[in-house]
């Protein structure tokens, strides 16, 4: 800590500084064409971090982290100061180059954004050094007892970075246009396993140390950490999957497909830059399907339905490689840019490896997804643009399937119009081209537009500024057909008009099949009708969380009490967010349904992640 004289003349300093940012970021802007990140208080423009060296320790007991970041920077602008962004750090120290102590100070406090820590630095200064310590609170982690663990003995911690919560476990530049390099030193309790968004062990180590490399510049919400009892088995030469020993075998069976997986996405759009890939199976309170830390990504356990039948989430976090991971969304409204893409080449794979018609399902499920988040959010929102504005909010509160699947179609309406091997031919230039870049959708739109000049009114033709910065879906949005799809319509309309659904589970087997099953069931069900297809089925008790969601959603919405057991159950040990919020959305529509949901989420908030938690709080207020 700095004395406080010397805290009073930094303050002062500080104050001016942080009352003059804006202004300074909007000269820039006019000045070079700054890419201006409204969720960051950094300005890497005028200096920026190029390398971290993390040591910390994580504790237990006190459910925090502590430990220190030395930042080398680059000073561009040969300014007098860095801004970093922290939530809910206390920072005990920072310290320049070898020792140097800084001044620094904490500018007041954003709502979502956290608070700006501004380090006064020499024009030649090359590394900060920030001491610090999370907070018991802090929105990244999730720390695990050996309770909510699959083994029941050991307890576990997770982080999770994106959007914008790296800021609340690491001192940073926490905007995904800021890359660097990073090497780490964790300490964890002896008997546990620490394994990173980078070069990870194979074997847990004696004394509880481990040492970390990724020698690929990432933007900060990339950074990850896992802690626990984790074991490791290998699929292939450069595919292998972590998880808790108790689900170590059944996840290695699940995901055998991951090196074919590998294979075919090289094969359309180049080769996978980042060494291994793996992926880690985490607790089942991690509230994505899965991140796509950089060459270990998380995954819900949730996919482990023991039939392979979910695996479209690892090719979708598999194609982040190249969709994300190596050429990234500039700031978060450009989200489409990473996952817009990533469902075109998520899908693209899933095609190389299992056939045209699962590709085709998914894509007519994803279209279902689109059209109801179209619904839900209104059609004239400006969150159903691919480009949004989100200044002022956390940019995860306004996430939903858009950016996936309105930025999908519109890949595909491109696709379309140049064909197929063009289209490719063009994607794998773009991620060769920007490989360890990060893009606005402006770039892209210039470089689409460049790369296809030859084209007369290609703009025009794609509709491009009604896809990307008008809220709904063009009138040129490419069909969606599946045989398969169509074949189950027949089948419904059929089963609906006799209320006979008997022998129906011999000819709907596929996830895909049966999810479009339900989605098609008429409003008019009856507790008999939703009995008769239970029966059938057995869709209450099901394994199967995709199913189990759109079934439990459908008996919550015709009352189909048999189910509620099951439904409590599944809320209370699954934390994934996608399946929450259809369950919680439903019960609330009536006085009943909110009774419901308010005592199961009494007793299931503990086992949520924050990114969860805070959605559901949202939404029961």
């Amino acid at each position: 800590m700095i004395s406080l004289s010397r805290s009073i003349l930094v303050l002062v300093s500080i104050v001016l500084i942080i009352a003059c940012k804006q202004q300074e970021k909007e000269t820039k802007k006019e000045e070079t064409k700054e890419i201006l990140d409204p969720h960051s208080a950094a300005n890497p423009a005028t200096s920026v971090v190029k390398h971290l060296d993390l040591d910390i320790e994580v504790n237990f007991t006190s459910q925090q982290i502590t430990g220190v970041a030395n930042w080398q920077i680059n000073n561009i602008g040969n300014t007098d100061n860095i801004t970093f962004d922290t939530k809910g750090l206390t920072v005990h120290s920072v310290k320049l180059d070898e020792g140097e102590e800084a001044r620094f100070a904490i500018g007041d406090e954003t709502p979502h954004l956290g608070t700006p820590l501004v380090v006064k630095i020499n024009q030649g200064t090359k590394k900060v050094s920030i001491h610090y310590t999370t907070s018991k609170d802090a929105g990244a982690l999730q720390w695990l007892t050996p309770q909510q663990t699959a083994g029941k003995k050991l307890p576990f911690l997770f982080t999770q970075s994106q959007p914008i919560l790296a800021r609340s476990w690491v001192p940073c530049q926490d905007g995904p246009a800021v890359r660097f390099t990073y090497s780490a030193k964790v300490k964890v309790p002896q008997g546990l396993m620490a394994v990173m968004s980078a070069e990870n062990p194979q074997q847990k180590s004696d004394d509880g140390i481990y040492t970390f490399r990724q020698p690929n510049p990432i933007p900060s919400y990339l950074m990850a950490l896992a802690v626990g009892d984790i074991a490791f088995k290998a699929v292939d030469e450069r595919t292998g999957v972590y998880a808790e020993p108790a689900m170590l075998e059944k996840a290695a069976w699940e995901f055998a497909d991951m090196g074919k997986m590998v294979a075919a996405a090289e094969k359309l759009y180049g080769p996978y830059r980042w060494g291994r890939y793996d992926v880690l199976v985490l607790p089942p309170s991690f509230p994505y399907g899965g991140m796509e830390n950089p060459m270990l990504t998380f995954a819900t356990p949730t996919v482990i339905a023991g039939d392979r039948s979910l695996v479209s989430l690892v090719a979708h976090e598999l194609a982040h490689s190249w969709s994300g991971n190596l050429v990234t969304n500039a700031t978060w409204d450009d989200m489409w840019l990473n996952e817009g893409f990533t469902t075109y080449f998520e899908r693209r794979i899933i095609e190389a490896v299992y056939g045209k018609e699962e590709a085709k399902m998914l894509e007519v499920l994803g279209r279902q997804d689109l059209y109801h988040d179209l619904e839900s959010i209104g059609d004239t929102s400006q969150f159903t643009q691919l480009k949004t504005n989100s200044a002022g909010m956390d940019p995860d509160v306004v996430s939903s399937n858009i950016p996936y699947e309105k930025g999908y179609f519109f890949l595909r309406t491109i696709e379309e119009l140049v064909g197929r091997a063009r289209f490719d031919a063009f994607l794998k230039k773009y991620f060769t081209e920007n490989a360890f870049h990060s893009k606005t959708t402006e770039q892209f739109l210039e470089y689409l537009k460049a790369y296809f000049a030859d084209i007369n009114d290609l703009e025009k033709q794609l509709q491009v500024n009604d896809w990307v910065y008008k809220p709904g879906i063009p009138n040129n949005i490419p069909p969606s057909v599946s045989p398969e799809f169509a074949a189950i319509d027949s089948i419904v309309s059929k089963a609906s008009a006799t209320n006979s659904y008997g022998g129906l589970s011999n000819r709907l087997k596929s996830t895909n099949q049966l999810l479009y099953f339900i989605s098609q069931l008429p409003a008019s069900l009856t507790s008999a009708d939703m009995k008769a297809i239970d029966k059938e089925f057995g869709f209450t008790q099901s394994g199967n969380a995709e199913i189990q969601t759109a079934w439990y959603t459908l008996a919550l919405r015709h009352r189909y009490q048999p189910a509620y057991p099951a439904i409590d159950n599944f809320l209370t040990r699954v934390g994934r967010r996608k399946f929450l919020m259809p369950l919680y959305k439903e019960m609330v529509k009536t006085p009943e349904g909110r009774e419901m949901a308010e005592r199961i989420y009494a007793k299931a908030r503990s086992n949520y992640h924050p990114v969860a938690y805070t959605s559901v709080d949202a939404l029961l207020k």
